[in-house]
């Protein structure tokens, strides 16, 4: 820092649960060098963000790094300085957007541990050097544990959680793999055997879990039986005496599509559920049917997964009718159904379908009305400044309770230190009990975070009938002249849910609009005359969202 122009100064600081029981790291230690370092250079603290207890990989949230970025773009402060630099981010990626964004703002950043500032070309290269070097660290270190994983898996021990139908209890010695022991558990067996024997009985997944669900069985999460919860069941090989491992890599990001060809499949330690003959028996039927043509549906579908179900709010998914006229003509009629309904069967829930073309025809007619009697979009309007304001107090009240209570969390770790102090408190029962506190306070100031920034929002000033209108007009114009594909992208970009009243009408269009999508969807085209394949086409300026914005139609 420059001692004769000082700097205003934002310290950010985070530590997750992991890592503070791990390796010791503690906010009040980072707070206190960075404080330190900023007395010593004439830097002039503007303010401190800090975010308790929560992982480094994103930033959904870390309420405290969202606060910061909203402040970098008011020009706040001009550095932000951290005790290291992966306390900003885990990954290179996510640490250089971050980066890249306060340096829009011309705000550079710096770290007290590696020592660099972003406002000089060298320090740029450390950062992305130290960035990736991070980055390696800790991939390193993911892949160790993959490994330690997968060679346990390899010598017949389970990995994680067991599924219906087993246990784990404490085990015999000292090694990793005596000190837990999966054992059957048999009322949850009894209900295994039955799905195995209903399904090699010829019987569907539906039916297979309708019956469940009407009995009143439950999975382990305490949730109805779904086709999806009895598939996984029938295709899980430890209830045979398996183990089977990596079935799909890098789950967290890629999901089923990195489904692994060659998963460990090796004999467990544990004992069968089933028979060997009952599982070769399923598996030849789930063979069969999964060699069958799967249904489509003719026609294209623009609200599946936006209607909700007026019975229960589940998404409401495509389903089809085929009957014959009287003269013998096959008629198909196209619905949307409730999506619980069709996966855990009547005991959920009912079918309570509606027309496809009335129910989306319903919809566009409704954002179109917004957009051309300037009455019902005033209405719109009202309600939106009448909802943002009605939130204001609910939120404050919530602060001042939250406030209280870390107040009085604070009192208590004080008078717990004070009696330590003085040799008036066991040692061990002294750290139990700060640990619980501390836990205690870390969830509280998030949640006080995350309140200031909802108060932030709703805070900001009235929302305009211009701006709303310029917003739905955009949006209006894109779903009458963009192909099915593009409307069904937008329409599951923007649109919140869709409600039904009891006689299956839409009630309300929730539509929410934040600063990705009209970046990127309700923006100006390069050429709006010559618009590419996949463009969506508008012309004309678009109003510029600062933070996000709900419209009830």
């Amino acid at each position: 820092m420059n001692q004769g122009q000082p700097k205003k100064v934002a310290i950010y600081a985070r530590v997750s649960t992991e890592e503070q029981a791990e390796h010791g790291y503690s906010i009040d230690a980072q707070l206190e060098t960075l404080r330190k370092y900023c007395e010593l250079y004439g830097g002039e603290i503007v303010d401190e963000y800090v975010d308790r207890g929560v992982s480094g990989k994103s930033i959904k949230g870390r309420y405290e790094i969202q606060r910061l970025l909203k402040d970098a773009e008011e020009s706040k402060f001009n550095e932000v300085i951290v005790w290291k630099f992966n306390r900003m981010a885990r990954k290179s990626i996510d640490l250089l957007h971050i980066v890249d964004l306060l340096e829009k703002n011309n705000i550079s950043f710096r770290s007290f541990t590696e020592n660099f500032e972003t406002s000089t070309p060298m320090g740029r290269f450390a950062l992305q050097m130290m960035g990736a070097v991070g980055e390696l660290e800790r991939n390193t270190i993911v892949d160790n544990v993959k490994m330690g994983h997968k060679q346990r898996a390899k010598m017949g021990h389970h990995n994680g959680k067991v599924p219906l139908g087993y246990k784990v209890i404490a085990g015999i010695g000292s090694s990793r793999e005596s000190k837990s022991v999966v054992v059957i558990a048999e009322e949850e067996a009894v209900i295994v055997r039955h799905i195995f024997e209903q399904y090699a009985s010829g019987h569907g997944l539906k039916t297979i879990a309708n019956e469940l669900n009407h009995r009143g069985h439950r999975t382990q999460t305490g949730k109805p039986f779904s086709t999806t919860a009895i598939r996984d069941l029938l295709d899980n090989p430890m209830f045979v005496g398996k183990i089977r491992y990596n079935r799909y890599e890098n789950w967290a990001e890629r999901r089923r599509k990195g489904k692994n060809k060659e998963p460990i499949l090796v004999e467990g330690h544990h004992p069968p559920i089933i028979s060997q003959e009952l599982w070769d028996k399923v598996q030849l039927l789930r063979e069969k049917k999964a060699s069958l043509p799967k249904k489509r549906f003719e026609g294209e579908y623009l609200l599946t997964g936006l209607i909700r179900c007026p019975e229960c709010g589940a998404a409401m998914t495509a389903s089809r009718t085929v009957n014959r006229s009287k003269d013998g003509e096959k008629v198909t009629r196209m619905y949307y159904s409730c999506g619980r309904f069709r996966s855990q069967g009547s005991a959920v829930c009912h079918a309570n379908s509606v027309r496809k073309v009335e129910a989306e025809q319903a919809v566009t007619e409704r954002i179109r009305q917004a957009v051309v009697n300037p009455e019902i979009l005033q209405r719109v309007v009202h309600s939106i400044n009448e909802r943002r304001s009605g939130r204001i107090k609910p939120l404050r009240d919530e602060l001042a309770a939250v406030q209280t209570r870390i107040t009085s969390l604070e009192d208590k770790k004080r008078k717990y230190l004070e009696l330590y102090e003085i040799d008036n408190i066991d040692r061990n029962m002294f750290s139990e009990r700060l640990s619980v506190l501390n836990k205690e306070l870390d969830s509280e100031l998030t949640r006080r975070s995350k309140l200031e920034l909802e108060l932030r929002d709703d805070q900001a000033d009235p929302v305009s009938y211009e701006f709303v209108r310029s917003l739905m007009t955009t949006f209006d114009a894109l779903l009458r002249r963009s192909p099915f594909q593009q409307r069904k992208t937008l329409l599951h970009l923007i649109v919140k849910k869709i409600t039904l009243d009891d006689k299956k009408r839409v009630r309300n269009v929730d539509l929410a609009f934040d600063k990705e999508t009209q970046k990127h969807f309700l923006s100006v085209t390069p050429s709006a005359d010559n618009t590419a394949e996949g463009v969506f086409p508008i012309k004309g300026k678009t109003p510029n969202l600062k933070s996000s914005l709900l419209i009830s139609l």
